[in-house]
């Protein structure tokens, strides 16, 4: 696991840019709750696939996120799924999804919720996964590892499951990617002990929490990914891609909770041919 406090990010405003993911995070949250199980949410078919909606909460929430940069990190790149990539001059990126798991909002769970990542030229070095509906925000980088939520503020650990017949796996869709791409996902989970379905990014963020052992999907980008391997590596587990490399550009993503856990499935995984 990489060390988010090594190297250039040693001399870092930690506390400062920690002060402004929260900021950023509370922005969104005040303009999506507002939104969540109303009749009147407006949502439109970005036409990527079968059905890819954007609400207005989406646009309301990077909105926010956005305004908060401007005033508190004005020279900061960013990358949003909703309005794409602003250049900076600090060889800093925030990278932020405004809803990951629309489906999910649309249709009233909670497991939906916004990403919020900072990278440097290595990869993500801070994140957090918040979800304001139930009031729960999970931290990592820095030297943070915690989720705060309605009752209490408590460090987070993955767990140490080292075989995949005690394994707990996590996916968003159980149509993974393409034909190979569901063929390997399906050769983890036939040996799995338990496989669930339509988490978004709530499942890393249980991956963290030390209640899920593996996520496996494909297809991301790097707003969907960047702040769940901040997260989980912050808790001791190991994000990659299904080579056993950099993910943070987003592709086939394997969360794990650990490092006997994550070569467990990767032995599987590698034999996908690539795309």
């Amino acid at each position: 696991m990489r060390d988010p406090l090594s190297g250039g990010s040693a001399d870092l405003p930690a506390d400062a840019l920690v002060a402004c993911a929260h900021a950023m995070a509370d922005a969104a949250r005040s303009v999506i709750l507002p939104f969540f199980r109303s009749a009147s949410l407006v949502t439109d078919d970005k036409g990527v696939g079968r059905f890819d909606p954007v609400t207005e909460a989406d646009r309301a929430s990077e909105a926010a996120m956005r305004a908060v940069l401007a005033h508190l990190r004005p020279d900061d790149a960013i990358l949003g799924e909703e309005e794409g990539a602003k250049p900076g001059t600090t060889g800093l990126t925030w990278v932020i999804d405004p809803i990951d798991g629309t489906r999910a909002f649309m249709s009233g769970t909670p497991t939906w919720g916004v990403l919020i990542a900072l990278c440097d030229a290595t990869g993500p070095i801070y994140g957090l996964i918040d979800q304001p509906h139930i009031g729960e925000r999970f931290e990592g980088g820095f030297g943070r590892a915690q989720v705060a939520g309605p009752r209490a503020t408590v460090a987070l650990s993955t767990r140490g499951t080292a075989q995949l017949t005690d394994a707990t796996l996590f996916s968003t869709f159980p149509e993974v990617g393409t034909a190979p791409e569901r063929a390997g996902f399906e050769a983890v989970r036939d040996r799995v002990r338990l496989t669930r379905y339509g988490m978004d990014c709530y499942a890393y963020a249980l991956v963290a929490a030390g209640q899920v052992d593996l996520v496996i999907e494909a297809g991301l980008a790097a707003y969907d990914i960047c702040a769940p391997i901040a997260v989980i590596e912050a808790a001791g587990g190991i994000v990659t891609d299904w080579r056993g490399g950099p993910v943070h550009a987003g592709g086939r993503a394997l969360a794990a909770a650990n490092a006997q856990i994550h070569a467990a499935a990767l032995s599987v995984l590698k034999h996908v041919p690539d795309a």
